[in-house]
Parts: structure tokens; sequence; C-alpha cells
């Protein structure tokens, strides 16, 4: 069966352990879009591991992961990542692919991130690593792709036209020195020449696993509401993060789609800037910060935390076409007397129940919340859904019902056995 992992949310929903667990199951483990901006972290045997490039799968010694073309790569941060597998004795010869028509990431690309980002009055909170000048070179079809460092000749032309630009905009606009042919080559000819053992066909290697029956799980980064287009523009990604980027993000086509697996955090986090309505007042966004350690995995940064919005994720079921969905870290809300969910939104005395893309209406909306008993005990050794605690499930009916979707996992702490399974 080939199965999508899609964030319904602002991503961090945990999908990274979701990954982990669904992979025994899965033969082929292939990462969609994004880029080193994302991070999974996956718990086992107490260790954290975190992954920004790497498909989460590869922790399991017996899975093919890949890196699709609809990912931009920055071939010195997978290098790094593929040292540090070396350093644990994760074996990934052989496991490891890349798409040969992934886009690549240049030290250009990631200063040109940070200096746009210190010019704008809209602050994006990007994070500074790219990749959204990357993916605008790739639609300005000026970018440079993984097969085309090994074409020395088209390499040459290709950089040539992008530093001739690129330096102008850098020395004209930013007042930078911008940058020179010859390290940049000569680098990224380095960095070919490791990564080439890895690189293939995708879409053949993807459909040639198809015909040999082999499981396929998708894995989406980010969030559907960091989404280019379904996000709350313009403090979003710069990829489908969405279902939908599974199939244009490997060339897998969308006949061949059969499951949706959506993932939601027990509560709403989002990462730098843009609307938030359910956020927590100050002295409650601490205490989840702390218990649910909401500090980006990639960047470091501290999560803005808030209650359940079941408006932003009922859409996201929607525009995803979700089967079942995953609630993680319900076990951050152990120890609160009462829980609330957001059910619409107010708004110069108009009630949204649908989510609205109108981003003065997103910033100054005012939440419509349900307030639930919460269950005030710790959770993290039940494996049964009918041992949680009666406030617990309660609710978790209610989001069913709110989100119109079953439930099918439920994770009550940070390792792998930490999670329920209905």
């Amino acid at each position: 069966m080939n199965t999508i992992l899609v964030g319904l949310q602002w991503g961090d929903e945990g999908k990274g352990k979701l990954i982990d667990i669904l992979a025994k199951d899965s033969d082929y483990i292939v990462r969609y879009q994004g880029g080193n901006n994302a991070g999974h972290t996956v718990v086992v045997n107490g260790k954290s591991y975190i992954f920004h490039l790497i498909p989460s799968g590869i922790l399991h010694k017996d899975k093919i992961c890949l890196i699709g073309n609809g990912v931009v790569i920055d071939p010195e941060a997978l290098l790094q990542e593929i040292a540090a597998l070396k350093k644990e004795k994760i074996g990934y010869q052989g496991r490891l692919k890349i798409s040969s028509q992934a886009h690549v990431i240049f030290p250009y690309h990631k200063i040109l991130d940070s200096l746009r980002e210190s010019k704008r009055h809209l602050r994006i909170g990007t994070t500074g690593r790219g990749i959204g000048p990357c993916y605008a070179d790739k639609v300005a079809r000026c970018g440079i792709r993984i097969c085309d460092l090994f074409n020395r000749k088209l390499f040459t032309q290709k950089l040539k036209d992008n530093l001739a630009e690129k330096n102008e905009i850098f020395r004209k606009v930013f007042h930078h020195k911008g940058f020179t042919f010859g390290a940049l080559y000569a680098h990224y000819v380095s960095y070919a020449r490791k990564l080439k053992p890895l690189v293939c066909n995708a879409p053949l290697f993807l459909a040639e696993a198809q015909e040999k029956g082999k499981a396929i799980l998708f894995e989406g980064a980010q969030g559907s509401f960091l989404d280019i287009d379904f996000g709350t523009y313009p403090f979003v990604t710069s990829s489908s993060a969405t279902s939908g980027g599974a199939c244009i993000g490997t060339g897998v086509p969308p006949t061949k789609m059969e499951r949706v697996v959506g993932v939601v955090k027990a509560y709403t986090t989002r990462v730098g800037e843009g609307p938030f309505v359910t956020e927590f007042k100050p002295s409650l966004n601490a205490i989840i910060r702390e218990k649910g350690r909401e500090f980006g995995s990639t960047t470091g940064r501290p999560r803005r935390c808030g209650w359940f919005d079941s408006v932003m994720a009922r859409f996201s079921c929607i525009i995803n076409g979700v089967s079942e969905m995953a609630v993680m870290k319900l076990d951050v809300l152990d120890e609160l007397r009462t829980i609330k969910i957001c059910t619409a939104y107010t708004y110069k005395g108009k009630r949204f129940s649908e989510f609205p893309y109108d981003l003065e209406v997103l910033t100054k909306a005012k939440p419509v919340y349900e307030e639930l008993a919460g269950w005030q005990r710790n959770i993290s050794n039940v494996r049964y859904y009918a041992k949680l605690p009666v406030n617990a499930r309660r609710y978790l009916d209610r989001l069913q019902e709110l989100l119109k979707t079953k439930i099918s996992y439920i994770s009550v702490g940070s390792k792998r056995e930490e999670t329920i399974v209905r």
C-alpha cells in the first residue's frame, strides 16, 4: 500500500515519530518536499535522532530511503547527515537514494534568504537556509539540479549565468561582495563526486518498486498551513506541503496513492511569524513549551503554542483527503484542569466556522472555544485506548467528531513504544 503522511497544522506535529512507526510496514520511505529547514525527531532506546533531509525510516536497517525531486538539497548539509549516520554505525549504503532531478542549494541562496528577510517590513520568519531562493530559481528556470553537477560543461555554464545575475543583485541592492566562480565550482564538483553513487532516476526507481508490490511511505515535511498555496500566505514555506506534493515531488501518479494519514498535535504550535488565532497567553505558553519541549529541531527557536484549532484542522483534512489521523503529544496536556478546542472564529461581529484566508481576519479574529475537563493523570504508560482516562477519551472523541476523521494513532510520550494504535 502507498501511504502519504502529512502534517495538518504548521509543522512540528510529530511526524518523525509516526514515520518511524509506519516504516516497519513499508519497504520504501520517500521524502517529497522541503529542504533542511525541516527537522524530524525520532527517539529510540532513549536516544534522539534528528533528520533534516534523510527520511526518518533510515533507522530501520532493511528499508530503502529516497529523497525526491520535490526536495531542495544542500549537499553540505546532506553529507553532514550521512557522516552522522556513519558515526552512529547506521548503514546507508544501497539504502539511501537521491533523485537526479532534485534542485541544489548554493551559498548564494542562503545569503540572499537572510538579506531579503532583513529588508522586509513584513517578516516571514525564514530559517535562512536558502530554501525559498532555491525554489524561486527552480520556478524561474535557472536552477541547478543534482544531475547538472555531473555534466561539467553544463554546470560551468549554469553556475556562471547564475553568479552573473546574483552578484549584480548582491552588489547593487544589498551592498554585498557576492561570490566567485572558482571556489563554488570546486566545492560542488567535490560534493557531486561523493553523492553520485546515491543518485537515481526516482520516478523509474519507484515505478519498479510498485511493480514488485513494494509498500511506499511518502514523508512530508512542515505542515499543510505552511503550504505555498493553502497555507497562511505569505507566512509559509516555498513548497507543496500538502498530500498533493507527494505526486509532484516524486513522479508517482495520484492513481497510485491509496492512503493519507494526517498528523496533528493535541494542541497547536507554530514557529516564526504569522497569524495564530488560538495562541496561549505567555504564562501557559511557557508551561506547555517546557513540557512539550517545543523548540525547533532545526533552528532551536522556541515555538508558539496554543489550543487545538479544529477550524484549520478540519480544512486541512479536506484539502489533503485524509483517511485517518494521528494525534501526537497528548501527554503534554496531562496536568491541565481544563482543555479548550477552538470551533469557530469571530471578527467584526461575523462568525467564521470555515477557515478564512483573509490575512486581516486571521490576524485579528477571536477564537470561539468549547471547554472540556482535563484528566490530570500521567498517561505515558497507557497502551490501549480503553485504558485512557475517560476525559482523555472524551477529548479525542470530540476531535474525531469535529474533524470527521478516524483517529488511528495516539502518542502518549516521545518514545517509539509510547504509542496507542487503534
